[in-house]
């Protein structure tokens, strides 16, 4: 018998059915609640089957599997007009979440497509040609019915409930509570965020045992988390066993066979669904679903900064966290496709560089490349340094570290670059010399000389100290030592950028102070010349070696942040980060 409820609300009509050889009628004026919780039940309990010889379409909305519990549902998830994906999501989350898909690099057509249980026990998905988009490797068992569990995971039993095949052995970028990971699984991220295609992110068992992160980029590979700097054990982890087995619960607990362990901080509450998923930004996070809002928080992830991720940004290019990652080109280079940091930045020179052509090293403060490395030395000058990458052709850039032991580390590939005030130590980009880079097109790359330059400790960082002229007040003033003496350094760095030579060979006129350091007569002119509204003064301030080309509002910027890092109060000056910040609004602005 079939028991509809009609569009009026205050009663319900009757419609006849067979039950063996009667007919059954329920009169109008019957109980409603009972009428509905027939529907409830002669519907829900076919909803999580899909029977032996069935389909699903992809032009009926209502051709859905939902779990008994009604937190998933299985079925075609569209993006766009025509492009739709045989799929999983959390029923109730505000985005549709999508937790697994089958064949994700090919979508199939909004007219026509099905995905069928066929009788010779294989599921199947099929395009509007009939071609096969995925199908199952079950065409030898007997296969009764596909069922999506309240796990949130699709399996196909037999007549008598085995499971034969599920959906928790081939997942996509997301691993649910009780799906166990394995050495055969990894979790993909999604190639950005507009598209479900595989991207370069992934989470794996690597051959040592241990959990890792790697960007598998079309021609670079590189581990990124656990921190590649440390081995195994200085992780925390171990690689001293066999199983490579992970798994979360529905309390929130997360461990694996190579002793990862975390927990979301909301653990220990049942009702809170929870899923873990490798996101596009080659970041693993782990999310709970707010139940009233439907949206998902971030409860746990393995980076911090994104910039620790490589590849974030591509080949060449240089990643700032302003929180959020920045990308950009160093000077010499441009962004290979507008819009699409994967592929990184291009030279805008013959990147091939012979030992007989002229070269000259371009200063990038505080940024570093990791990996690739063609040499390492320590204790070593920084004119050695230089002269080793000068005599290999295939080094593009050398890292000179300033912490005290002179270490040297010469760069055959420019890849996983980052920006960060924190990092002692600087990259020197080689160029050629006849590529033109004395623009100030961003504000914080140096023009290094060998000739005209500021007096670089060779001998390491005994350049924090640092050297006479770059040292903040403080040192002087036996005041405490803070993060605010870098900002002052940089402040003196800065203003040499602009102005082209290094402080010592200012000559600043309207000296009214005997013993007024060239610093501190420059910036009280320039002050006194904004506050009398004079409009030239930042042309007297440039290069002149510039020719009056360059960005007005890109040195006005410079000039003014150096002043303000360079203040004698230190509590005057600002914080890297908004320095940063500040200059690449002002990159952006050209």
């Amino acid at each position: 018998m079939i028991i509809v409820l009609t569009k009026q609300h205050t009663s319900c009509k009757p419609i006849l059915g067979l039950m063996g050889s009667s007919q059954t009628s329920i009169p109008p004026k019957k109980n409603c609640f009972l009428t509905v919780l027939f529907l409830f039940l002669s519907t829900s309990s076919a909803q999580n089957v899909l029977r032996r010889g069935s389909s699903l379409s992809v032009e009926d909305d209502s051709d859905i599997l939902i779990s008994p519990d009604k937190i998933f549902s299985c079925g075609f998830y569209g993006m766009g007009q025509n492009a739709y994906w045989f799929s999983i999501w959390f029923t109730n989350s505000k985005d549709r979440t999508v937790v697994w898909m089958a064949n994700r690099d090919r979508p199939a057509n909004g007219r026509g497509s099905r995905v069928s249980l066929r009788r010779d026990g294989a599921m199947v998905l099929t395009d509007v040609d009939e071609s096969i988009i995925w199908e199952t490797n079950t065409t030898s068992t007997d296969v009764g019915r596909a069922e999506l569990l309240d796990t949130g995971n699709l399996v196909l039993k037999d007549p008598g409930g085995k499971i034969l095949w599920q959906s928790f052995d081939f997942p996509t970028d997301t691993l649910l509570p009780n799906q166990l990971f394995t050495k055969r699984t990894k979790l993909v991220a999604r190639l950005h965020s507009g598209s479900y295609a595989s991207g370069y992110f992934s989470f794996f068992f690597d051959n040592d045992n241990v959990l890792r992160l790697i960007y598998d980029g079309p021609d670079i590979s590189s581990i990124y988390w656990p921190n590649p700097d440390f081995d195994v054990f200085g992780n925390g982890r171990t690689n001293y066993n066999s199983s490579r087995t992970a798994v979360f619960d529905e309390m929130g607990h997360f461990i694996s066979s190579d002793h990862l362990q975390f927990s979301a901080p909301d653990t220990g509450l049942l009702r809170i669904k929870r899923r873990l998923t490798m996101d596009h930004d080659g970041n693993l996070r782990l999310y709970s679903l707010n139940n009233e809002t439907g949206l998902w928080v971030i409860s746990w992830q393995a980076l911090s900064q994104l910039c620790n991720v490589h590849g974030i940004c591509g080949i060449n290019s240089i990643c700032v966290n302003t929180p959020d990652p920045k990308c950009s080109c160093p000077p010499g280079y441009e962004i290979t496709e507008p819009g699409n940091w994967n592929k990184g930045c291009k030279p805008m020179f013959n990147s091939t560089l012979s030992q007989s052509q002229q070269v000259k090293f371009v200063l990038l403060p505080h940024v570093d490349y990791w990996g690739f490395d063609l040499n390492f030395s320590a204790s070593t000058t920084f004119d050695s340094c230089m002269k080793l990458c000068l005599g290999d052709y295939r080094c593009k850039a050398f890292s000179y570290r300033l912490d005290g032991l002179g270490r040297c580390l010469t760069k055959g590939v420019l890849f996983n670059g980052y920006q960060s005030p924190s990092f002692p130590g600087n990259i020197y980009l080689r160029l050629p010399v006849s590529f033109e880079t004395s623009q100030l097109v961003s504000g914080w790359w140096f023009l290094f000389r060998k000739r005209g330059s500021p007096n670089l400790a060779e001998d390491g960082y005994h350049l924090i100290r640092g050297t006479k002229g770059y040292m903040a007040p403080e040192w002087a003033t036996n005041l405490p030592i803070t993060a605010k003496v870098d900002v002052y350094s940089y402040g003196v760095v800065a203003l040499e950028i602009v102005k082209g030579i290094p402080l010592s060979n200012w000559v600043i006129e309207d000296r009214e102070e005997h013993d007024e350091s060239n610093l501190t007569r420059f910036v009280r002119v320039v002050k006194r010349k904004i506050q009398c509204g004079e409009t030239s003064w930042i042309e007297e301030v440039v290069d002149p070696r510039l020719n009056g080309q360059f960005s007005r509002s890109q040195a006005t910027t410079i000039v003014e942040l150096g002043m303000s890092c360079v203040e004698e109060d230190r509590n005057m000056r600002p914080t890297m980060d908004s320095v940063v910040q500040a200059l690449l609004e002002c990159l952006d602005e050209s």
